[in-house]
């Protein structure tokens, strides 16, 4: 498990400050049985999202969601399926409390297939909770976005330009 500083962004902001950043990643919407939907509260924004994260160096985007699920949730997944791709920059793009700016360019996933114990090992997380996808709390835009895509991909099984 990398530190920010460790990671291939936070190594890039250490060249190029605030200013804005491409950047490639992956979210997932986990659903369980009941049809409830897993959101973590993030500590980066205090607000609440899907498990997800950016790229590193040599990692495809289904080992980056699976990576990313695993540190932020406890959670192993077995499958992870793609249903849209978010690139709208209208919402991906994010400038954090510290002032770092960042265009995220993602590839959502959903499963049902996923094993273990919900912890946060990584620091990302203040919170995980599964809530009904029409009882959402307030969320990020993009990830917002991402939920309801899904909900779209669910009724009517077309790939999701978000």
């Amino acid at each position: 498990m990398l530190g920010f500083e460790d990671s291939h962004l936070g190594k890039i902001r250490q060249l190029v400050g605030s200013q804005l950043l491409l950047v490639p990643g992956a979210r997932i919407v986990i659903e369980d049985p009941d049809g409830k939907i897993l959101l973590q509260k993030r500590s980066d924004l205090d607000v609440w999202g899907l498990p997800g994260g950016n790229a590193e160096p040599g990692e495809d985007l289904v080992s980056v969601v699976k990576r990313e699920v695993f540190e932020e949730t406890g959670l192993t997944i077995t499958e992870a399926k793609p249903f849209g791709f978010g690139c709208n920059p209208d919402i991906e793009t994010v400038q954090f409390p510290n002032g770092d700016q960042c265009q995220f360019f993602v590839l959502n996933f959903f499963t049902k297939s996923f094993s273990g114990n919900l912890r946060m090992l990584d620091g990302e997380s203040l919170a995980l909770e599964w809530y009904p996808r029409n009882e959402l709390p307030d969320m990020l835009p993009n990830m917002k976005a991402s939920v309801l895509a899904y909900a779209k991909f669910c009724s009517n099984g077309n790939f999701q330009m978000i």
